[in-house]
């Protein structure tokens, strides 16, 4: 417990006296965008970075606990996209003055909700596309522009976004998305902190293998 104190997740600036760092989910107002639990972006303020979101969008954000999300970072929403189906993407029933109703919500391509997991990084610069789905674990290259979902506990880099590598092989990666180490109490996380930043991944495997028994 550092500083005699326990971490609050409802604190704004978890760093003291340092405001370009943020936990998210105190400082949400659209009810659209739902955010877990110590997940945190490296500036002042969040909902800047969920763009083409308005009150009439359809999907939500969803972002889970213990995320590392930084500068730069944007979440394009379903309402970056245009009619496609049709001869012209322009977007006339937008702008004053052109005699077009909105099409039909079926005409519009919509790929549903955007859903991160649980601890997953995402790299500087990284741009994240309408309902794509990142897994728990998962790491984001910076600058990379992520349009197909990830899975947990892989790395992806690039434009577009291309598997590097899986972090841990399929064992560790099944005990540690049974373990779930983001849902237990605050106490159980101070004291799981050895094991959740050991390197030894062969120690990390025993101990959960013992523990999910």
């Amino acid at each position: 417990m550092k500083s005699g104190k326990l971490p609050n997740p409802d604190t704004v600036h978890p760093i003291p006296g340092y405001e370009k760092e943020i936990y998210v989910k105190p400082t949400i107002t659209n009810p659209s965008i739902l955010v877990g639990e110590f997940t945190y972006i490296a500036d002042a303020e969040f909902e800047r970075h969920v763009t083409h979101f308005y009150p009439w969008s359809r999907d939500k954000l969803i972002i889970g606990k213990f995320c590392q999300i930084a500068a730069g970072v944007e979440f394009v929403m379903n309402d970056a996209n245009h009619q496609m189906n049709a001869v012209s993407t322009f977007p006339f029933y937008t702008l004053e003055g052109w005699d077009m109703e909105p099409p039909a919500a079926s005409d519009m391509p919509f790929k549903g909700d955007t859903v991160i997991g649980n601890d997953v990084w995402i790299g500087q610069n990284a741009v994240i596309l309408p309902g794509v789905h990142i897994g728990d674990g998962a790491i984001i290259g910076a600058n990379s522009v992520v349009g197909c979902d990830v899975a947990p506990y892989t790395i992806v880099i690039g434009n577009p976004a291309r598997l590097l590598r899986h972090r841990f092989d399929e064992e560790l990666t099944e005990l540690l998305l049974r373990f779930q180490w983001w849902n237990k109490s605050i106490e159980e996380i101070n004291s799981l902190i050895p094991i959740l930043t050991n390197s030894e991944l062969e120690t990390v495997r025993a101990f959960l293998i013992e523990k999910l028994k």
